[in-house]
């Protein structure tokens, strides 16, 4: 099986870790890959931890051209159609919808590719929401995937229930898929064994996340004021970089606040085993493995509902989902979580073995199979 992925997020900071553990994880098990990550000019190779023999880095367009989707994207299109034009591909997986979907499906016209796309939280949370001019496009993109493959059931319920037109649901419910994100081997190679007693009114609370609106650390100060007010004493460690540099000086104000920067895994481990709930209501969130993270040392998690981790799992099982905006109901699921603490822990030990990338592998890996051989009977 040859397989082309399309990904500009692999340039991203923060996420080619995360891609590269999936596509060697593809290698192996013996899949043939290339990995084309489309980049603006004056991108260096060596400012971003690109590895791999299988990825080629393309410089395509010019920042601004990010402001003309169009433009943008047949760019990309002719660099891919120069390198790739001699190769045979059995499949191509983009990585998301709109950025990456639409090169799949131009190329999957132009040379008779089948493809599979992925919904991430900027299609949703920005193209689907702000640009509603290429709304009928990114409907074209679904319906000539052979399968659409959601991170969280969230967004696959926002999509075919909210945005969908009415005629267009059931075609793509029956092709779409709903596969978690994997963690790192570490976290479940190292998972917390130890019980974690029930606490009280002394509690440690954590978020790991960079210090932004979106991670929304200052909703948590304000549950944790509430908290406070009703004699709770705590203690709440951030990590994260500062990428809001005002939002930072305001969380400082907070005596009870305590940052540290980037740490290792190792550093983090220890971090999360000292915590009692962990705690991220960010505003918008493709999947968040700080969750699956935190779940691997058997700590309660909280986090948005109708976002990437919410539907995970029965709500209550290992934590709660929240109105991001609302303090006081994220100050009351922290104290629901206080009231079954170790058996929302034991389960957070045993769970977060849904995230283990081997089975997430054999997943993405029948369906490549049964949509080339689809594929191939449809087109015979």
């Amino acid at each position: 099986m040859k397989i082309l992925h399309i990904n500009s997020y692999f340039a991203s900071s923060g996420t080619p870790t995360f891609y590269k553990l999936f596509f060697d994880e593809l290698v192996s098990r013996g899949l043939d890959i290339d990995v084309l990550v489309p980049v603006a000019y004056g991108v260096e190779r060596s400012e971003i931890k690109l590895f791999g023999s299988y990825t080629h880095l393309i410089k395509t367009h010019n920042n601004s051209d990010r402001y003309f989707f169009f433009l943008k994207q047949n760019k990309i299109l002719e660099e891919a159609k120069k390198m790739f034009n001699n190769t045979s591909f059995d499949l191509i997986h983009a990585h998301s919808l709109f950025t990456n979907g639409y090169v799949a499906n131009r190329l999957h016209h132009i040379f008779g590719i089948p493809y599979i796309v992925a919904i991430r939280n900027t299609d949703i949370n920005i193209f689907f929401r702000f640009m509603l001019h290429l709304k009928k496009i990114g409907i074209q993109i679904l319906r000539e995937a052979e399968r659409v493959v959601f991170i969280n059931e969230s967004y696959k319920r926002n999509l075919i229930e909210k945005i969908l037109p009415k005629e267009f649901k059931e075609e793509v419910f029956k092709k779409s898929v709903v596969i978690p994100n994997g963690v790192d081997s570490f976290w479940l190679d190292n998972k917390y064994s130890g019980i974690r007693k029930p606490v009280h009114r002394d509690l440690k609370i954590l978020t790991v996340g960079q210090v932004s609106k979106n991670k929304n650390q200052i909703s948590v100060i304000r549950a944790i004021e509430l908290l406070v007010a009703k004699g709770f004493n705590i203690h709440y460690t951030i990590v994260g970089a500062i990428k809001d540099k005002n939002l930072f000086k305001k969380i400082q104000k907070h005596s009870f606040v305590e940052y540290f920067p980037h740490k290792t895994k190792e550093e983090l481990l220890q971090i999360y085993r000292k915590a009692d709930v962990f705690v991220l209501p960010s505003k918008t969130e493709t999947f968040g493995l700080v969750y699956a993270e935190a779940m691997s040392q058997s700590l309660p998690v909280i986090f948005t509902r109708g976002q990437g981790f919410d539907l995970q799992f029965k709500e209550g099982k290992v934590g709660y989902s929240v109105d991001c905006e609302n303090p006081e109901e994220i100050a009351d699921r922290i104290q629901d979580i206080l009231l079954n603490y170790e058996a929302i822990s034991n389960n957070c030990f045993h769970r977060c073995e849904k995230y283990n990338w081997g089975n997430i592998i054999n997943i993405y890996i029948n369906i490549y199979e049964q949509c080339i051989q689809a594929y191939s009977k449809t087109n015979q």
